[in-house]
């Protein structure tokens, strides 16, 4: 019978995501991965599908369920065990594959869990293909396969090998003036998959690495999300071990934040500024962006005389942007950096290999470094706000705020280009709030932009 997703279940472009045991539950993971299976074949996709997951503790119990889904249909399973999402999303390829599931919740909590649907092409279900299968899961009840008929299980053991090399071989890199710098590197893999792919990376790349983190138990000792409020402990290690940086990763390793040499979280939007500078150093061309992500970027793009694009928020939407555009890098502010030589997905590995290009470039520290760059600050917040009433929102913030240049494809983002200025307030797509996000050379004006907007949004829940 056709699947009843329960009120709690977070769907969108990333696939299924929600709290372990209400809504997510073996039952349900079983049957999505079912019509996922059978939806691949009815498309005319193939029977092969790559599936991998992070370090959560309820990621075996939900990849049985994965896995037996996908039998039941027929489909042919190729079992990659705990790896980091880009490197499942390369195995997709690599395999030829129908397309992929990753068991992960990426930057939630430990009590979240999540299935993230890859296309054989190596990204994630854009909106159209997204829309089309939500509709064959409201109606249609998959056919079973015989028992003769039920889909093999393989292992796949050289996928983040795989992987590796194809990081070492990206042409931007300067492996042996790397290694001969012999960088010092402060690590936190809050126990996700990273821990058994960061350290491989980074003593290939020649660096000596202290770390924490690095048990992949999914225990999460801190908030996984990256953000520069959960790096306090990554900071003190920078400054006790004194190491040249410090790169904390989040449970699936497609997102990476940095820290400098005196223990000072920079914030995720400078992951895609360094790395950007790097290859639009070599090969200038069109850089795509999302629109929650730093003007930081803008100024990188410009510096080389390139352009900057920016699209809805959503790595797919990146992706897409990036193919049509011929974009030679891109990604989003919260620490994805997408390198379409590697692959069009987010990828930390891969970011902290171009980091480390960086600072051997620069010749300094990456205080340093940074400090070339214009600075700015940007202020995140969550609020729980009535998606219903979103509109009637969008309209208030128009209206209320100074004359602004506005962008409706994603919410509501108000720019002011005079001041450098800009807020953008989205429905998660992840979580149940609505996001404000807001930038402007001071502290103090990017906190008021956020202030104000949020007052006026409970102004709207009260009246």
């Amino acid at each position: 019978m056709p699947i009843s997703l329960l009120p709690g279940l977070m769907v969108s472009v990333s696939g299924f995501r929600g709290r372990v045991g209400n809504p997510l539950t073996p039952e349900l993971v079983v049957g999505l991965a079912a019509a996922f299976g059978a939806f691949l074949q009815d498309e005319g996709f193939g029977d092969t599908v790559c599936v991998g997951r992070d370090s959560r503790t309820s990621g075996p119990m939900f990849l049985r369920a994965v896995v037996a889904g996908l039998q039941s249909v027929g489909t042919r399973v190729v079992d990659l065990g705990v790896v980091p999402t880009p490197t499942l999303i390369m195995a997709t390829e690599h395999h030829g594959s129908a397309g992929g599931i990753a068991i992960t919740a990426s930057h939630n909590s430990a009590e979240w869990n999540a299935l993230k649907l890859v296309t054989g092409e190596g990204t994630f279900l854009d909106a159209e293909l997204s829309a089309r299968f939500q509709e064959y899961l409201r109606s249609e009840d998959p056919s079973r396969a015989d028992w003769d008929r039920l889909g093999e299980v393989v292992a796949d053991s050289a996928a983040w090998p795989r992987h590796l090399t194809a990081i070492l071989g990206l042409p931007e890199l300067d492996l042996s003036g790397i290694r001969a710098r012999a960088f010092h590197v402060a690590l936190d893999c809050v126990n996700g998959a990273g821990g058994l792919a960061m350290p491989e990376l980074l003593e290939q790349l020649g660096c000596r690495v202290s770390s924490i983190g690095t048990d992949p138990d999914g225990r999460f000792p801190r908030d996984p999300e990256p953000t520069p409020a959960n790096l306090e402990r990554l900071g003190r290690l920078v400054r006790e071990s004194g190491a040249d940086v410090g790169l904390a990763v989040d449970p699936d390793v497609d997102r990476l934040s940095l820290v400098d040499e005196g223990g000072q979280p920079l914030g995720e939007d400078l992951t895609l500024a360094l790395a950007s500078a790097v290859v639009l150093r070599r090969t200038p061309g069109p850089v795509v962006t999302n629109l929650s992500t730093s003007r930081v970027i803008d100024d990188v793009a410009t510096s080389f005389g390139c352009r900057l694009l920016r699209t809805a928020v959503g790595e797919v939407n990146v992706a897409r942007r990036m193919q049509a555009e011929g974009a030679v890098i891109g990604g989003e502010g919260n620490g994805g950096v997408i390198h379409p030589r590697l692959q069009y997905t987010r990828d930390a590995l891969a970011a902290s290999a171009l980091v480390l290009q960086h600072l051997l470039e620069e010749g300094g520290a990456l205080s340093s470094a940074v400090s070339k760059w214009p600075s700015y600050v940007i202020v995140k917040e969550k609020v729980a706000f009535p998606r219903g009433a979103l509109p009637d929102a969008y309209r208030t913030l128009t209206e209320g705020f100074a004359p602004a240049e506005a962008d409706t494809s994603d919410g509501l983002r108000l720019a002011w280009l005079d001041k450098r200025a800009w807020l953008h307030v989205r429905p998660s797509g992840t979580e149940p709030v609505v996001r404000l996000i807001a930038e402007a050379p001071e502290g103090a004006e990017a906190h008021a932009l956020v202030r104000i907007a949020a007052e006026r949004l409970q102004g709207i829940t009260r009246g």
